[in-house]
């Protein structure tokens, strides 16, 4: 993306837009430029691919958020830069060669306005004596709560979290057994699951909210609404686990039984439908979990209990789609597949 005018002691002058490293996820703190995707003297509209640009967990594609014409690509490809430097420079006819090498020059990167973190700019939290890794960001009216999928974590939002973090308070949690947070469960259940989320929600103050969740995440996320449909202003599931008995026990079992690079990798990929997205990053930042001591035996009592025999044992996605749906269910959007979406009344798009 690129920034208007940087935060911090550079204000751009008139006619001069910065295009700066972009922060994806409150983790973030440097990003190498991969390649450029554009030449010098481009006309960049909103939304033009700029550059592929690589962290420690992804591999992303910075995205104009400004149009204008490129007129210096100030970024060298393979080299690595901090969140928010400068990488390159949109300006117009009427500024001078000389006006943007000054610019340059007296570029500052700002400091980090989460700079306060100890732990990659999350914070922790204990509930029910299990240690929690969770990330808050934004302000609003409206908090969204993300829940990720079995055997992901809080960065699978990360792309998510800074359009959300814009209009709304924004929460996202590493699940117990997951991520950073402790590996111990509450149980093997989706029932025990969302219990656990609803206490850690209390622990937040959160009383009501939206809540996102992807596979497992969103049949938790389901499942809370059925049990406190109070505090559930609304729902998004996304690829929902939890809407019949059918589950791709591959993934799962290939998943907690891959030790290595190349099995979690060929694992990985039945993700993606373009399997170049599994990239090295990815892969590493996965195994780097999966070898933690215990998260194999936690992942496989956990499948177990939510897939015992290969099939689902719960449903609460299915149980919100009934004709005659609970109580005040909160209103919900479902991704099924792609351009497939159905909602609680029963609409297609």
């Amino acid at each position: 993306m690129t920034g208007a005018e940087p935060p911090g002691d550079t204000p751009a002058p008139p006619g001069i837009t910065p295009v700066v490293m972009p922060k994806w996820g409150l983790s973030m703190k440097e990003g190498k430029v991969v390649c450029w995707l554009v030449d010098d003297g481009a006309d960049i509209a909103v939304g033009t691919e700029l550059m592929d640009v690589e962290t420690d967990k992804i591999n992303g594609t910075v995205e104009a958020t400004d149009a204008g014409r490129l007129r210096r690509r100030v970024a060298e490809e393979g080299h690595t830069y901090p969140v928010k430097a400068l990488l390159g420079v949109l300006a117009d006819e009427t500024v001078s060669d000389e006006d943007i090498d000054a610019f340059i020059a007296a570029y500052v990167v700002p400091a980090d306005e989460d700079g306060g973190e100890a732990a990659g700019g999350y914070d922790s939290v204990e509930v029910d004596g299990i240690q929690v890794r969770y990330g808050r960001s934004g302000a609003g009216e409206k908090t969204v709560v993300l829940l990720h999928g079995f055997g992901g974590d809080l960065d699978n939002w990360l792309f998510n979290v800074g359009p959300l973090a814009a209009v709304a308070d924004v929460v996202a949690l590493d699940l117990p057994g997951h991520g950073e947070s402790d590996i111990k469960l509450p149980g093997i259940t989706v029932e025990a699951l969302a219990a656990f989320v609803s206490a850690f929600l209390d622990r937040l103050g959160i009383e009501r909210c939206h809540l996102a969740g992807h596979s497992l995440g969103a049949a938790v996320a389901a499942q809370l609404a059925l049990e406190h449909p109070e505090r559930v202003a609304g729902l998004v599931l996304i690829a929902p686990a939890g809407m019949g008995a059918d589950i791709n026990m591959e993934y799962i079992d290939g998943f907690v039984a891959a030790a290595g690079k190349k099995d979690l990798k060929a694992v990985l990929g039945l993700l993606f439908a373009d399997e170049s997205l599994v990239t090295r990053p990815l892969v590493d930042s996965v195994l780097r979990y999966k070898r933690l001591d215990g998260v194999s035996e936690l992942l496989g009592s956990l499948a177990a209990g939510l897939f015992p025999e290969g099939r689902q044992a719960a449903d609460p996605v299915r149980r919100l789609d009934a004709p005659t749906p609970p109580p005040r269910a909160p209103p919900w959007w479902c991704w099924r597949r792609p351009a497939t979406w159905s909602r609680w009344s029963g609409e297609r798009r």
